[in-house]
């Protein structure tokens, strides 16, 4: 499907429905059919009436209704059987609306997981949520819509101008015309409304990334008394949608009359042609009350279309805003070799690696190399590149330029593309600064990493991470509720799950992004000395990159990389960085001989 027609690739999701689809076109199709049965009926009572038939005076006085009764009945029984088909399909189009809602926030949902940390980086929390309640919402209504307005109106249509020129050509061919230009004008008005939508869209992205920052940085805000600050600027955003939002409906309120009119129109047409039909015996008078009726129903379902023009415009604009983020090819692409058994090193290979967006170098030209096995720290100023690096390392990031590369020296390094994803990130495992936790048990949290976890493997890994004092305060243990990102929990209790939660994932390699950076010195010492005593899965000793900020972090390491001006600018023990580089001493605060 064209990618310049977004609402009729939503239109296309029917297709993963095709019995609903079919069955409700049917009872749509039956309803306007048994509709314009109705006028008929009525059209040929009236004239039954008109010509005396309906109604007969028989010789003795008394009068015959049967004829009378006969279209009575049967005008009854086609109702009743409308009103059930009616109900029927009514039900129907809301539940395969639901279920085309239901497709759409799936897609999104596994297409935000699907996107690699650059794209998110572009694009905020704000226009993610935006694109999945109020876009999917509006692409929804105008879904169930579809049946009861644009579906049903088509048919209609159809079956109106069908039953009107068997009644006589120039009765349908003049309805069609008036119904055709009304509903061209408003298929060309619905242009400027989409490119309004899509402002209002625009804005409403803007009042969600607001209101996402000011529930997540709660704690900043009040800390620095900046409350009336931000209400004031989310206000200002609010009434900026307000202003969009009126601007789009004051122009889709002053355009719909005309449209309307013109399709109006069809009955001036019809009593006039119709009337001078009668004179000239064409058509009877039940046939032009019929006709009549059928032109008040036309307009009443073209009208119904101008009601939701708003609806329309705005799910057109709300189906491009979600089709761009489906459409948006992934940067990472798996391999497909599996990682081979074996202890896992790291070699850096040239890597370069700009900022999405800006272009900004972050590294250029690295090279380095972690044995199997090694704990080595990275240091750096801020900015220097330390997160990047780990979020290469999982290809949550990708390499400009260059090649990360795991292995050993004695069996070989492959670059990182070549391999599963999944499996990739399961052998590699960063733990960042920033510890989240969903808002689950604490069970559920540490078996994100391990599903069929055991609960001694649960406790062994707690235990790891000096964390079995937290398990121990929580009143109903592992089945203890943490809160939004774990917020009951300490920043140095969040820490130790997380290290927990990685510990029981057994990676070949874990980074951690200053995941220590909330313990004290005797446990942060503690926790890297049980990962010392870590195997990976496979039982060889895990590798661990330790971006550290803190001199008791750097100490324990086996060796340091200092990253500066884009590049490796020293490596070595920490004693061998104290005496040959000035900037590493500044970096961590000691002296010369210390």
């Amino acid at each position: 499907m064209n990618k310049q027609h977004p609402l009729l690739r939503c239109l296309a999701l029917y297709r993963y429905m095709p019995w609903k689809f079919s069955f409700t076109a049917v009872l749509f199709t039956l309803v306007n059919i048994g509709m314009a049965w109705q006028l008929w009926i009525v059209g040929q009572a009236v004239q039954d009436l008109q010509t005396g038939s309906a109604i007969i005076r028989l010789a003795d006085g008394n009068l015959d209704y049967s004829l009378a009764k006969h279209w009575i009945v049967l005008l009854i029984l086609v109702a009743l059987a409308r009103g059930v088909l009616q109900y029927i399909g009514g039900i129907m189009s809301l539940i395969i609306g639901q279920d085309l809602l239901t497709i759409l926030r799936e897609r999104i949902m596994h297409q935000v997981q699907r996107l690699d940390l650059a794209y998110h980086w572009r694009h905020g929390m704000g226009e993610m949520v935006t694109r999945t309640t109020r876009d999917a919402d509006k692409v929804r209504d105008a879904l169930i819509n579809f049946w009861r307005q644009v579906f049903e109106a088509s048919l209609w249509v159809l079956v109106s101008v069908a039953l009107l020129s068997w009644y006589h050509p120039w009765l349908g061919l003049g309805t069609l015309f008036f119904t055709l230009l009304g509903i061209g004008i408003f298929i060309a008005q619905t242009e400027k409304l989409v490119v309004l939508d899509r402002v209002v869209g625009d804005a409403y992205d803007h009042v969600n990334q607001e209101l996402s920052e000011g529930v997540n940085g709660v704690r900043v805000i009040k800390s620095f008394s900046l409350e009336q600050q931000r209400i004031a600027i989310f206000s200002h955003l609010v009434q900026t949608f307000i202003q969009h939002a009126r601007t789009a409906l004051a122009y889709a309120t002053s355009r719909i009359p005309l449209p309307q009119t013109v399709v109006a129109l069809s009955h001036v047409w019809i009593l006039a042609i119709g009337a001078y039909l009668v004179q000239q015996g064409a058509i009877n008078i039940g046939q032009l009350v019929a006709s009549v009726l059928v032109a008040n129903a036309l307009v009443f379902r073209i009208e119904g279309i101008g009601r939701i023009i708003q609806i329309f415009a705005d799910a057109r604009s709300s189906a491009a805003r979600i089709w761009e983020l489906l459409d948006e090819s992934p940067t990472i692409t798996p391999g497909n070799e599996p990682i081979p058994d074996g202890p896992l090193g790291i070699r850096l290979n040239q890597v370069s690696i700009s900022a999405p967006g800006n272009g900004n170098a972050i590294l250029m030209d690295c090279d380095f190399e972690v044995a199997p096995g090694e704990v080595v720290a990275v240091v750096g100023m801020t900015g220097s590149g330390k997160s990047t690096l780990a979020g290469l390392l999982p290809r949550l990031l990708e390499t400009d330029k260059g090649e990360v590369q795991i292995g050993s020296p004695w069996a070989g390094w492959r670059n990182i593309k070549s391999f599963k994803l999944n499996e990739l990130r399961s052998r590699i495992h960063v733990v960042p600064q920033e510890s989240f936790l969903f808002s689950d048990t604490l069970e559920a949290n540490l078996k994100l990493a391990k599903a069929d976890a055991s609960q001694q493997e649960i406790l062994n890994a707690l235990a790891q991470a000096s964390a079995g004092e937290v398990l121990e305060k929580l009143k109903d243990g592992l089945h203890t509720r943490i809160g939004d990102r774990g917020i009951t929990l300490s920043g140095g209790q969040r820490q130790r799950i997380s290290l927990a939660r990685a510990f029981l994932a057994e990676p070949s390699i874990l980074v951690l992004d200053d995941a220590t950076s909330a313990l004290d010195a005797i446990t942060e010492r503690r926790v890297l000395e049980n990962i010392r005593q870590l195997r990976g899965r496979n039982g060889y000793q895990i590798t661990v990159i330790l971006i550290a900020s803190k001199l008791s972090t750097i100490l324990l390491a086996d060796r340091v990389v200092m990253l500066a001006q884009g590049g490796i600018a020293a490596s070595g023990t920490h004693q061998q960085l104290v005496e040959s580089s000035a900037i590493y001493r500044d970096l961590v605060g000691v002296d010369h001989g210390q």
